[in-house]
């Protein structure tokens, strides 16, 4: 079967705007990417207060336009009274999706007993919630940065699935053979439930570099010197990322992927230009 006739899941990923400003732009970018016609919509989530509602307030608004919202969800920093607060407000307003995800602790909350681990949250929610929510957890095809090896990375994303997660979403990567490679290390782990790869548009590429440092994706050594030589061709630099990144996109779903999950930034513009050159749209 191929891409035009199988069913393909899209998503699109938000996170939440701080200003006045910053929110309209990206409802005006929602409005733009409903031409993918995506599944579901996440928003990411930060401990604390302000950052936390910012989420909330975001996922609770995107619902009442009518689009499915997947809000994430950490442990990290936040009590069990604060999680159960947010999934029963999430649950009063009709949110049927979580990405649920490992929670980092802030510096000085070492010592307190605090769930942290993503496969933790999932049983928690399922202890809580039952069946109520689809559960996304994140899946890393080049290994998570604290990770001792492929192997070990692999009994942890099983273990999120073995706790009630329902499908995966993988870190941006820009090598479709880690994904294969990394799936049938998955299958191979008795792991049976979709992963669906991250897409990444390269919109800056310094900017770029460094999150894939801080977060162990790889930027191929060719792709890196080619990107850097046309950081003076604005043009010339968003035409070749485009096309790059859709050639990815067409890899992967000719290869056996599900869908996609597209990292969007808050802009419609680099996503959809992806999503034309992969012929989903």
């Amino acid at each position: 079967m191929d891409n035009a006739t199988r069913a393909l899941r899209i998503s699109c990923e938000y996170f939440p705007p701080k200003t006045e400003d910053g929110k309209h732009k990206l409802l005006a970018a929602h409005d733009k990417l409903q031409a993918l016609r995506p599944e579901f919509f996440s928003v990411t989530y930060g401990a604390g207060g302000s950052t936390r509602s910012n989420t909330r307030d975001m996922v609770l608004e995107l619902e009442r336009r009518g689009s499915c919202v997947a809000p994430h969800l950490s442990f990290g920093g936040d009590d069990e009274g604060l999680v159960l607060e947010l999934l029963q407000v999430y649950r009063d307003n009709g949110i049927r999706r979580l990405v649920a995800l490992r929670g980092d602790m802030p510096s000085g909350m070492g010592g307190m007993s605090q769930m942290v681990y993503a496969a933790e949250l999932v049983e928690f929610v399922r202890r809580h919630s039952g069946g109520h929510f689809t559960i996304e957890v994140a899946a890393y095809p080049e290994v998570h940065p604290q990770a001792r090896d492929m192997a070990s990375d692999v009994r942890f994303l099983k273990r999120k699935f073995d706790a009630g997660a329902d499908s995966g979403l993988t870190q941006f990567f820009y090598n479709a053979d880690a994904y294969f490679w990394f799936i049938e290390r998955c299958r191979a782990a008795g792991i049976t439930q979709q992963i669906y790869p991250g897409i990444m548009p390269i919109l800056n590429y310094q900017n770029l570099a460094r999150f894939a440092r801080n977060c162990g994706a790889e930027i191929p050594r060719w792709l890196h010197y080619r990107l850097e030589s046309l950081e003076a061709d604005a043009t010339g630099s968003r035409e070749f990322a485009e096309e790059f990144v859709a050639s990815l996109c067409r890899r992967l779903l000719d290869g056996g992927a599900p869908g996609l999950h597209f990292y969007t930034m808050n802009q419609a513009e680099p996503t959809l230009a992806i999503a034309r050159g992969a012929g989903l749209i």
